[in-house]
């Protein structure tokens, strides 16, 4: 869930998703802390196999008679959340007797995509991190609508608001079948406890927080630099908080500018940590070397650990109990982003959309199964995964803290906020060593230029807005 474009309209107000402002939210992880119109002309109607009419839990879930048929399916996932996917898919291959190969995409995802889509040669199947890139692949002519099948199953299982974010322009395109909450800071517990530390709820206590933690003598904060991906979260969560989710949707629709006062003290507040030197683990050239995992096995490894605290979302769970032997809500715990300012507690969201780019029988079928709760009980069940699909039974999560995570999801309903980078145009928001992503890495190295990274977020967002 980390890259994909999105790109500006009419709708963008309505796609903008954050997992809502709501007190449930916060008041729920605060209690983990502690205690721990689409198409339906497709061709769905290929015939059926009774072996593969039911899932192994005996829903009514009717899928086709696949043998013989190859399915390529392409996502951003790698290492845990790949293995968790893998399981779906070899349970859709044992119902329908199709061969599914996973493709992995890579971070510049639309790239990938693209350069497969003109070749001639797409993936049945696409899981995009960027709700920006479905509407650009659907105004290319790349997406096949889902078909009556995979409707009803989105019907019965998502919310309306879930089920929009996968339209575009009256046709429905799309399941988010794999979602998550990005508005989570993960600490080890040891680390606080030896500092003597407190879980904070603002952003100044925050910065309390991690100067307490550095002076017991571990590093304080660890950032994924590598990834730029991980450096427009920290901006977005301080900017929902801070400026609002009505700043916020226009910021996502471009319908102001980068050069906003509001982005000038959304930025000068994320420089009081990206220009704390004290504060990082490592400092800033290790920051900006380091990727996404190991930002995170890092603070769950060695005695003293090499960080006390890591930003992400739930799927960092995953790579904890894959890669450490921390045990999550004991050595691993979370609570929810500060709030700022006067704001209030950000939840943003961003999610993986299953698309079809082949009219065939396997596409519509795996979508159908993605959309059930069979699929989704078996992705849970392997942990730092988390299902917008409203039917799917908090026990099917492995662990409290991952429940209490679906369980604030589940309740915000449709008030809810997109991750703003998955909402632009891939150009700017969702591709490696550019447009958002590069300008906040340079930003990480140079924190007090605000000014000049503001110029040249302005002008890269420009560009690929086209305004």
């Amino acid at each position: 869930m980390r890259t994909l474009t999105r790109k500006r309209t009419k709708h963008a107000h309505r796609s903008t998703t954050r997992i809502a402002l709501a007190a449930v939210a916060v008041s729920a992880l605060a209690l983990t802390t502690a205690a721990c119109g689409g198409g339906s002309d497709k061709k769905d109607d290929a015939k059926k196999s009774p072996s593969a009419s039911a899932s192994s839990s005996g829903s009514d879930l009717n899928l086709p008679d696949l043998h013989g048929q190859k399915l390529e399916v392409a996502a951003v996932w790698t290492g845990p959340e790949q293995k968790a996917f893998q399981k779906v898919l070899d349970q859709f291959d044992k119902l329908t007797g199709a061969k599914s190969t996973f493709v992995p995409t890579g971070d510049s995802q639309s790239t990938f995509l693209g350069t497969k889509i003109e070749g001639g040669a797409p993936p049945d199947v696409a899981f995009l991190a960027q709700n920006g890139v479905l509407h650009q692949f659907a105004d290319k002519g790349w997406l096949k609508p889902l078909g009556a099948a995979a409707q009803a199953q989105l019907s019965k299982n998502f919310s309306k608001g879930w089920q929009d974010l996968g339209a575009w322009k009256g046709k429905q395109y799309g399941v988010y079948a794999k979602v998550a909450n990005k508005s989570l800071v993960w600490y080890n517990s040891a680390a606080f406890s030896n500092a003597g530390a407190t879980v904070p709820k603002t952003w100044d206590a925050f910065l309390k927080t991690a100067e307490t933690v550095f002076e017991s003598g571990t590093p304080a904060v660890s950032i994924g630099g590598a990834d730029g991906w991980t450096l427009t979260d920290w901006f977005e969560n301080i900017y929902l908080s801070q400026a609002g989710p009505e700043k916020y949707d226009a910021l996502a629709a471009h319908k102001i500018k980068w050069t906003d006062p509001s982005v000038k003290t959304a930025l000068t507040t994320l420089g009081q940590l990206f220009g704390n030197k004290d504060l990082i683990a490592g400092g800033t050239s290790t920051a900006l070397a380091n990727d996404f995992p190991k930002s995170v096995t890092q603070v769950f490894t060695g005695n003293p650990p090499k960080a006390a605290m890591v930003y992400e979302a739930d799927f960092v769970e995953s790579f904890i109990t894959s890669n450490t032997k921390a045990k999550v809500g004991t050595d691993a715990k979370v609570f929810p982003f500060p709030a700022v300012g006067s704001g209030k507690p950000p939840v943003v969201s961003g999610g993986d959309v299953g698309v079809a780019l082949k009219d065939t029988p396997g596409a519509q079928a795996l979508l159908t199964y993605v959309a059930s709760t069979d699929a989704a009980k078996i992705w849970a069940s392997s942990g730092g995964y988390l299902s917008p699909n409203k039917e799917l039974p908090f026990s099917a999560y492995p662990d409290p803290t991952q429940r209490t995570i679906a369980q604030a999801l589940i309740a915000s309903g449709d008030d809810f906020r997109f991750d703003m980078s998955d909402q632009a145009p891939a150009a700017f928001g969702g591709t490696k060593g550019q447009g958002e992503w590069k300008d906040l890495q340079d930003f990480l190295t140079h924190p007090s230029d605000v000014a000049g990274v503001q110029a040249k977020l302005e002008s890269d967002a420009a560009k690929a807005y086209g305004s």
